[in-house]
């Protein structure tokens, strides 16, 4: 072979490299990947289980138990279809109509109440979290988890 058919031919297998090289792994295998999981800037904050003083079921008690879900986004973010689920008490709550602004937060109240953008109220006559400990799970409206946060010993 001649001198300029071997450069050539080095020349034609190292673009064929690089080629392949700039080639995303899914193009040059052929297989599927999932896309990388979207981290949503809605987060679970503060949490108060435990209502201070004394348990007795009453609704100012029922609401000084809460849940706060922010937004560290810039972005503002529809809740409308998201829960929020106790482990322990298997119950959820379903975010109606509501817009969370950028770096917003809402305080989600176990009683009854009037949802205001800072507040918004689950409607319960009982509790909704246990104070021990207890997982709280945020989903969004396709039922992915977004974001969990434990409390107490496990």
């Amino acid at each position: 072979m001649s001198r300029s058919a071997r450069l050539a031919a080095v020349a034609l297998g190292s673009a064929a490299l690089v080629t392949a090289a700039a080639l995303p792994a899914t193009a040059a295998t052929g297989s599927h990947t999932l896309p990388a999981p979207h981290r949503s800037p809605v987060v679970i904050g503060a949490v108060q289980a435990d209502s201070p003083g004394r348990d007795d079921g009453s609704n100012r008690s029922l609401n000084a138990e809460w849940v706060t879900v922010k937004n560290t986004g810039h972005r503002p973010v529809n809740l409308k279809g998201w829960t929020l689920t106790s482990e322990r008490t298997h119950k959820t709550y379903r975010f109606r109509n509501l817009r969370l602004s950028g770096r917003q937060e809402v305080r989600v109240h176990t009683g009854h109440g009037r949802d205001t953008w800072r507040d918004v109220f689950q409607d319960r006559r009982d509790y909704a979290w246990d104070n021990r400990r207890d997982t709280a799970t945020l989903r969004n409206d396709h039922r992915h988890v977004v974001d969990t946060k434990r409390w107490g010993c496990r």
